[in-house]
């Protein structure tokens, strides 16, 4: 019996050599990681083709996100500010009206008052501002605050009219922050 065998035409050779440099081009550029954005057109990558969890927030150039590209059920809880959890009202008698962190005041004269809550709050942040007790009364005047060098856990408070900077009782507002 004899085999017949024809040689390959010289148009089959040539489409098979492009075919594998065609094909070993692409596989090359992809194994050496030699693709990056400058090959790929602009738009033509969508969310659909890109792995779950393989962008970080590193790479995302800043406020390219809004918040609409966020779902909100995505997100979880946010823990409640944990430093503002010290906060008095007090009134003009030294009286608090509100507050938080077990808050106590006395007034220790005119315009003066010590403000004490649980635990110590040497090394925290001290705010006051002069103001009323209910809604729609702003105050007016100046006020001072510091620690207490008499008690860890208290704050004194100094207040004084407006026109003269003479001590005066006056209603405030303060927060302690840890």
């Amino acid at each position: 019996m004899k085999r017949f065998a024809r040689r390959p035409s010289p148009a089959l050779v040539i489409s098979c050599i492009a075919l594998f440099i065609a094909m070993g081009g692409v596989s090359y550029g992809v194994a050496t990681g030699s693709i990056d954005g400058r090959e790929i057109k602009n738009g033509s990558v969508g969310a659909i083709d890109i792995k779950k969890r393989s962008i970080t927030g590193n790479q995302i150039a800043p406020n390219r996100l809004g918040g609409g590209s966020i779902k909100e059920t995505s997100l979880g809880t946010v823990n409640s500010a944990q430093g503002v959890a010290r906060a008095a009202v007090v009134n003009p008698a030294g009286q608090i009206v509100r507050g938080r962190g077990g808050a106590t005041s006395i007034r220790t004269g005119p315009g003066r008052y010590a403000v004490g809550f649980i635990g110590d709050v040497r090394g925290c942040i001290y705010n006051a501002t002069i103001g009323g007790v209910a809604a729609g009364q702003p105050g007016s005047g100046f006020i001072s605050v510091s620690s207490l060098p008499t008690n860890a856990s208290a704050v004194e408070v100094r207040t004084s009219a407006p026109a003269d900077n003479k001590p005066e009782n006056r209603a405030f507002h303060l927060t302690v922050t840890c």
